[in-house]
Formats: structure tokens, sequence, C-alpha cells
């Protein structure tokens, strides 16, 4: 009966009803059909979503769950970590920019975020900004830079993490600007920085693109404020 029953699954393609059918509680056959079909619903978005973290290719497994809330964090008047952890902005297509000193949370932050949005069922990609720069060098000296622009036609959100932390060319810092112009108003970002928006020209070769892709930034985003010391620092104090 079992093998009867998964062939008549697959040909529905019902993913999960055969390993599920007799783990439901029957109470009456409306009620059992319901419950059967809503374990299929379930853990279809659960496998969708896993799927999507996959596809995100986060470098670390981080999450909301533990994730370390303190007054190190400051947010703006328009939103609080209620709003935030909602997603929301996702689907008004506003930024989140994670601005403070190095390992006060932010990249923890923007990854636990990001794999909820997967499980959400949005498509997310993840990307330290100085490995995209490096893609989309290698991406345009090999003609295919077009390519990769259109990767990123179905997806909600990018994370671009730890801009700043290494200068660009001012190639590769022309087309990253192309790439964030392209998504102005199409799509999310989250951006996390250990430099304030004044001293992006540390790392934009150009005043007046520096000064173009800042205002794109921050148009239709909520800046969240990071302080206080590394909690890689205090970690490594407390263990000696």
């Amino acid at each position: 009966m079992t093998d009867a029953i998964r062939e008549k699954c697959k040909l529905l393609r019902l993913a999960y009803v055969a390993d599920m059918y007799e783990k439901v509680p029957f109470e009456n056959p409306e009620q059992y059909l319901i419950d059967l079909l809503q374990q299929e619903i379930e853990l279809r978005e659960i496998a969708k979503g896993e799927r999507l973290i996959k596809k995100a290719k986060f470098m670390n497994e981080k999450e909301l769950d533990d994730y370390r809330w303190g007054e190190h964090i400051h947010f703006p008047t328009n939103l609080d970590r209620d709003g935030l952890e909602s997603l929301s902005f996702i689907k008004r297509k506003e930024n989140v920019i994670l601005s403070g000193a190095p390992g006060t949370g932010k990249s923890h932050l923007a990854t636990a975020l990001g794999r909820k949005a997967c499980r959400n069922g949005y498509e997310v990609r993840f990307y330290r900004v100085a490995d995209l720069i490096d893609l989309l060098e290698k991406s345009w000296a090999e003609g295919r830079y077009q390519l990769l622009r259109n990767r990123f036609n179905k997806v909600d959100m990018i994370i671009l993490d730890e801009m700043g932390y290494v200068p660009f060319s001012k190639d590769g810092a022309e087309l990253l600007f192309q790439l964030i112009s392209d998504w102005y108003e199409q799509k999310s970002l989250i951006i996390t920085s250990n430099l304030e928006f004044s001293q992006w020209n540390k790392i934009f070769v150009d005043a007046r693109l520096t000064a173009a892709l800042v205002d794109r930034v921050i148009h239709h985003a909520h800046i969240l404020s990071f302080t206080g010391d590394s909690y890689r620092v205090k970690h490594a104090l407390s263990n000696r």
C-alpha cells in the first residue's frame, strides 16, 4: 500500500504526504485532509527556504535567535527592532545601513535578517563587497558583465558586507555603482560598513561617483549605528 501511495503522490507532485499521512491525527475526513495538506504546504515552505538560503551563499549560519541586542545599537526614529525583524522594508524596497566599529555585530545581524528573508520566500544574495568587486572586474574582462547583471533580475534583497574595509580600483567602483543604480528603488539592500558616509570617498576614488552612490543608497534607507567595543576583542580578553 505504501508504494502505491508514494507513486500517486509522485504523480501529483506531493513531496511529503506519503511520509506524513500516518502521523496526522484523524477526527473526521475533512479535518484529516485539511491537516495533511497543511503539513505538505508547511514542509514545502521549509524546503524552499533552505534552498533559498543555499542560493544566497551566506558566509555563516548566524540567526536572529542568538543575536545579542543591546544599547550599542541605535535605531532611527522610523524603525525599531520589531519593524526590522518583520522585514517589511523589503516589500517597500527600502535599504538598511548598519554602520559602526568592527566587531559590534553588524555582519551577524545582516546575515540573520537575510536568512529569515529566505525562509519567508525572498530571493537574497550575500556578498562581501571586496569579493563582489573582484567578480565584477573579472566578468567585465571576460565580456560577461551583462550576464552577471541579469542574475539579479529576480532577486529581492542584496546584502553587501564590509563596505569600506578594502579600497576599490576606479573600474571596480564604477561597475559597483552601475549595479547599485540598477537596484535603486527596485530591490532592498543591507549594507554593513565601518565607515561613515562622509568617509566613503576613501574607498571610491571619484568624489562625484561617491556622492551619487551615497545619494542612491541612503534614499529610502534606515540607518542603524553601532557603538561600543568589539565582541571578538572582549571574547578574546575574557578567554585570557
